[in-house]
């Protein structure tokens, strides 16, 4: 049987090794080290639990152990797919790189770019990334990849199914071509192949189990829930995600339960809190200081049920996970095989259950065409009803009880109503009636023409008149596109309509005014015809200017 010893790695990683505690490598390890440490590119295909990881991280080191790094410029680079498999990496570098002087730098989102800055400038070794952030900091002009050596794509397919694979390719084009490549993946997609192709020179083929197959010390109990209402399917699901897990009492020391969405993730973990159990969530949008905060206090034992997205799926490596719930069917076949991985690892035994309702149908037979194989099905607790009402249903529409008189449902979120009494209802009535009976009487036309205007009713009735001319030509318009009026008739109307309103405008003036202005005529006062020239004798030269003006002010 192959031993670590047996590996030809550095005596100083060998050393950390035997700290750990182990002694023998597993199948994909045995393989891929001798490879890695003869330069070559390896392509490792191995389900999730087999010890990937330290099948790159311990020929690196080795590899490593001779040389310096430079300032932005690492000597090798991990890349992964979600940040807390890039910080499960930087602990396993630290492990075993711990009797080396090898320096490491983390690169993942919701850490600031000023620690990370440091730590590029001042050069390091192995530089452990999620590509997003990685490409920030290459377009920020703060780190340069032209002098990687050796690079890792760990967990491919989970970088496929989260849409890295463009920045993969962009990131394979800025280090230099003659690296040495390790390519690790679950499953081997035909996208993931073509990245293969491209970028891996004579690659070794590594597989050390059958794609996409579950470990046998994983027991699968598939749990069949009855359909109905979207609202009512999820808060059964959540009724017999409680009874299975009080069900299997102390054998549960600790779980995960995993989500679709990270909506039902927040959901189920308040649930399950509210009932009594020591859950709480992690996915994507949680502050990344929380994500690490909750991992930590699921892996010490702190946290009892770790209810999680996808992102705690693949890669993370916490080996006493005594179940896995998937609450929901997963949409790719694919993550069931990672979701139920992250139990029964380390050769130690595991049980997955997986809850699906009539929708789940199709999700479920792509599953089973996977894995090749039927999954067992299970029965829910004793004493666990489906005819019960589950927790925060709600009543149906047909249920609720006919309206009484006088009730009327309120506007209020709910379907409450409030009920009103007969009493109150007829009094209501009464006052109606008095504030009707009180209201002003609006006054008739001829009450209006006998009494003086003032001047905001006689703006209203210059409103009043436009308005009705606007509703006359509109009228006078859809007339004449149904062909009823036509050529002189409506511009006699026009016509008719101007001279009306002058008319109307002539009237208001009039009695804004007063008595009708009458002209002058013959009665013009003698000084207006008075002539003011001055005599001939007496003009002086400085009226000679004004001479002529004045002569054409006489009359005739």
């Amino acid at each position: 049987m192959t031993k670590f010893s047996d590996l030809a790695l550095d005596p100083r990683v060998l050393q950390a090794v035997a700290e750990t505690g182990y002694e023998t490598p597993t199948p994909i390890q045995a393989q891929a080290i001798p490879h890695a440490l003869q330069g070559k590119d390896v392509l490792g295909i191995a389900q999730t639990g087999t010890g990937k990881t330290a099948s790159f991280s311990l020929p690196m080191i080795t590899l490593l152990g001779q040389g310096r790094a430079r300032a932005r410029m690492p000597r090798s680079l991990v890349l992964c797919p979600t940040r807390e498999l890039a910080a499960q990496v930087a602990e396993n570098f630290d492990t075993y790189a711990k009797h080396t002087k090898l320096t490491k730098a983390l690169l993942i989102g919701g850490v600031s770019f000023g620690e990370q800055d440091k730590l590029i400038d001042r050069g390091v070794d192995v530089l452990i990334a999620t590509p997003g952030r990685l490409l920030d900091h290459v377009e920020r002009g703060k780190l340069l990849l032209t002098g990687v050596q050796i690079m890792v794509v760990d967990e491919a397919d989970r970088m496929l199914d989260m849409g890295f694979i463009p920045d993969i390719e962009r990131i394979f084009k800025l280090t230099p071509f003659t690296r040495q490549t390790l390519f690790y993946s679950a499953t081997m997609a035909p996208e993931i192949e073509r990245l293969t192709n491209t970028f891996l020179t004579g690659a070794v083929k590594i597989e050390v189990a059958r794609q996409a197959t579950t470990s046998e010390t994983i027991e699968q109990i598939l749990i069949s829930l009855p359909g109905g209402r979207r609202d009512a399917a999820a808060a059964m699901k959540r009724a017999a995600l409680r009874a299975l897990i009080a069900a299997e009492g102390e054998a549960c020391t600790n779980a995960i339960v995993f989500c679709n969405r990270k909506m039902d993730v927040d959901v189920v973990a308040k649930s399950l809190k509210r009932h009594g159990f020591n859950a709480a969530p992690i996915h994507g949008d949680l502050d990344q200081s929380q994500r690490m905060k909750t991992l930590d206090g699921f892996r010490d034992g702190s946290l009892h049920v770790l209810v999680a997205s996808d992102v705690a799926a693949r890669g993370l490596d916490i080996p006493a996970v005594s179940h896995v719930f998937n609450f929901d069917a997963p949409s790719h076949p694919e993550d069931y095989v990672h979701r139920i991985g992250r139990t029964g690892r380390a050769g130690r035994k595991g049980k997955a259950f997986t809850i699906v309702t009539p929708a789940d149908d199709k999700y479920l037979g792509a599953i089973e065409s996977l894995v090749k194989h039927p999954i067992p099905r299970g029965a829910m607790p004793e004493g666990f009803s489906f005819e019960e009402r589950p927790e925060g249903s709600t009543r149906r529409t047909s249920d609720r009880p006919e309206r009484a008189e006088g009730e009327r449902p309120s506007r209020s979120r709910g379907r409450e109503r409030i009920k009103r009494e007969p009493a109150a209802v007829a009094a209501e009535a009464e006052v109606v009636a008095v504030v009707e009976a009180e209201a002003p009487r609006p006054r008739r036309d001829d009450e209006r023409r006998d009494r003086p205007r003032r001047d905001g009713e006689r703006r209203d009735d210059r409103r009043e008149g436009e308005r009705a001319d606007g509703d006359r030509r509109q009228n006078d318009r859809r007339e004449d596109r149904n062909g009823e009026r036509h050529g002189d008739r409506r511009e006699d109307r026009s016509g008719e309509r101007r001279e009306d309103r002058r008319e109307d405008r002539r009237r208001d003036y009039s009695r804004d005014l007063g008595p009708a202005v009458v002209g002058m005529g013959d009665h013009v006062p003698d000084f207006i015809l008075r002539s003011f020239a001055l005599p001939e004798d007496k003009v002086t030269p400085e009226d000679d200017i004004a001479a002529p003006v004045m002569a054409q002010a006489q009359p005739e």
